[in-house]
């Protein structure tokens, strides 16, 4: 099975700069103007899925939400702290506290956080 996670959004060259330029995610397609719809697709290395970011079309993107998250396992602590760096991003309190001790919470361009854990999924 893959899996693809698709999210419409109003700042998608924002988007694409923060998931691909900040958090490492490989770019691995993108469309333009395909029904009145632009679009970016970007790897979740190492899941055979991947994130689909897309604007344009007659909906409003979707309002962020602190329990809706993406989590990312980095690895390690060296992995953390580059990911950390190049998002530019800072950090957020979590609504849920079990990722305040264990990863970095960030907030994307949307709004929607993201968490950075260190360890790999066990």
């Amino acid at each position: 099975m893959q899996v693809r996670f698709a999210r419409h959004t109003g700042r998608l060259a924002e988007l694409v700069r923060f998931y691909r330029d900040g958090l490492g995610l490989p770019e691995i397609g993108r469309f333009n103007d395909h029904d009145g719809y632009d679009g970016v697709f970007l790897e979740l290395p190492g899941s055979n899925g991947h994130l689909e970011f897309t604007s344009g079309g007659e909906h409003e993107p979707p309002a962020p939400h602190a329990e809706s998250l993406l989590v990312l396992y980095l690895g390690d602590a060296r992995a953390l702290a580059a990911t950390h760096y190049r998002a530019a991003a800072q950090p957020v309190e979590p609504a849920n506290p079990y990722w305040r001790r264990h990863g970095v919470t960030l907030l994307d361009p949307d709004g929607f956080p993201v968490v950075l854990v260190p360890e790999v999924w066990p």
